[in-house]
Parts: C-alpha cells; sequence; structure tokens
C-alpha cells in the first residue's frame, strides 16, 4: 500500500529542482500525490477502511496547503507542476 523507495526515488529525481532536493515544495507534492492516488485504489476495494480514509485526508490536506504556498510564492512553477501530475482537470 505505501510506496516503494524505488519509486519514490524515482519521484524525487524526476521533480528534484536540483541534485539531492528532497525537501522542495515541487518533490513534496509529488510524492504526496503518489501517495493519494495509492491509497484511493485502496479505498475503491476497502470502503470501509476508516483508518486509511483519516490518513487519505491528513495527505490531501497536506498537499493542499502546500500548492497553496507554491501558488503564492511562485506561480509559474505551481502551474507546470499541476500540468505535470495531472492535478486541477
Amino acid at each position: 500500500m505505501a510506496l516503494t523507495q524505488a519509486k519514490k526515488n524515482e519521484i524525487i529525481k524526476q521533480y528534484a529542482r536540483h541534485e539531492g532536493d528532497t525537501g522542495s515544495a515541487e518533490v513534496q507534492i509529488a510524492v504526496l500525490t503518489a501517495d493519494i492516488n495509492e491509497i484511493n485504489e485502496h479505498m475503491r476495494t476497502h470502503k470501509k477502511d476508516f483508518h486509511s480514509q483519516r490518513g487519505l485526508m491528513k495527505k490531501i490536506g497536506h498537499r493542499r496547503n502546500l500548492l497553496a504556498y507554491l501558488r503564492k510564492e511562485d506561480v509559474q512553477r505551481y502551474r507546470e507542476l499541476i500540468r505535470s501530475l495531472g492535478l486541477r482537470r
């Protein structure tokens, strides 16, 4: 259910702004999005798993706050990120 380390490293490499970057808003949002997508798949089959549902809501809230921060700091980076992640259809 959780992201494997290899998948997480691949996401970090793709969205990192410089070598060794693991904490930028883009990387954090991309990792959270991958986590959210995996939990969504889990919730489709386990509709009554309320513990996972709570974790999903917390991750969505965290991602939302990071997106708001990025939009406030640099709109161009924000737009590129949501386009590449497929958010905000």
